[in-house]
């Protein structure tokens, strides 16, 4: 039975503030992923795969390394350089699955909990359409069911925004809801808003069968949505920032 593992049914938000006001928003279903539950959804879930074709899955090289190795290796590596205790820990993964064999996940959340199942750290995915990643990596020290963390950006995202800016997210650690909030600010004040909510249901195969027909092109929509609001924004007359770097996988560990 699967007990760790589920699905968020929700919506994206993006507003742009400046130089010119952009808003869009789009719905979408996300699946929170216990890594130790993977084969046990493999073999329950029929229309889910691991690291094979269906109409739902999960592939390894999608997350962390990108090249197919042990997610779960991946993840210990790096809270070993960060002095995380790994001992007996639970990592679970908020992300996009693959539908019909295409992804791309703007944001994926590792969140790290320890065997008393108090989350410890949250690893902050962050991917470009260049095919490039930077992971920010944080502890997590706060009781409360909202999780802060600040840092400088390291990573290109948009063309359409600097490098000289700071991120503030807060987080709602996940529950029957889950909340992504990414607020972005330059030298001038609060330029971009980002948030995803979603609410819990079991992962099971009617959920999962009910999420795909609600959502059947998710993951085609969100690409397709972020070069056409690229488009409009360009058409608005808001400046192109060249990318200066090839970045193609990179770490940063925050305070």
């Amino acid at each position: 039975m699967i007990k760790e593992s589920s699905i968020y049914i929700g919506k994206v938000i993006h507003k742009r503030f400046k130089p010119k006001v952009h808003f869009f928003k789009y719905r979408v279903f996300s699946i929170l992923l216990d890594l130790s539950e993977i084969n046990l959804l493999d073999k329950t879930l029929k229309i889910f795969s691991h690291n094979k074709f269906n109409i739902v899955s999960f592939y390894d090289s999608d997350h962390g390394a990108r090249d197919g190795t042990s997610l779960n290796q991946w993840v210990i590596k790096n809270l070993e350089d960060n002095n995380i205790n790994t001992e007996n820990i639970k990592i679970k993964l908020l992300c996009y699955p693959r539908i019909f064999g295409y992804v791309f996940n703007p944001l994926s959340v590792f969140f790290i909990y320890n065997q008393k199942s108090k989350l410890t750290s949250i690893l902050y995915e962050v991917k470009n359409t260049f095919g490039e990643q930077h992971t920010y990596i944080f502890k997590v020290s706060e009781h409360d069911n909202f999780i802060k963390n600040t840092c400088e950006k390291k990573f290109h995202v948009s063309p359409f925004i600097e490098m000289n800016c700071k991120y503030f997210f807060k987080i709602l650690k996940p529950s029957n809801k889950i909340s992504i909030i990414i607020d972005q600010y330059d030298e001038e004040g609060k330029l971009l808003y980002a948030s995803q909510d979603g609410e819990r249901v079991n992962l099971n195969n009617k959920n999962l069968i009910f999420s795909y027909l609600r959502h059947p092109l998710m993951t085609f929509k969100i690409i397709a949505a972020i070069h056409f609001e690229a488009f409009k924004l360009w058409i608005k007359g808001i400046k192109f920032i060249k990318k200066k770097l090839n970045i193609k996988n990179n770490i940063s560990i925050e305070n």
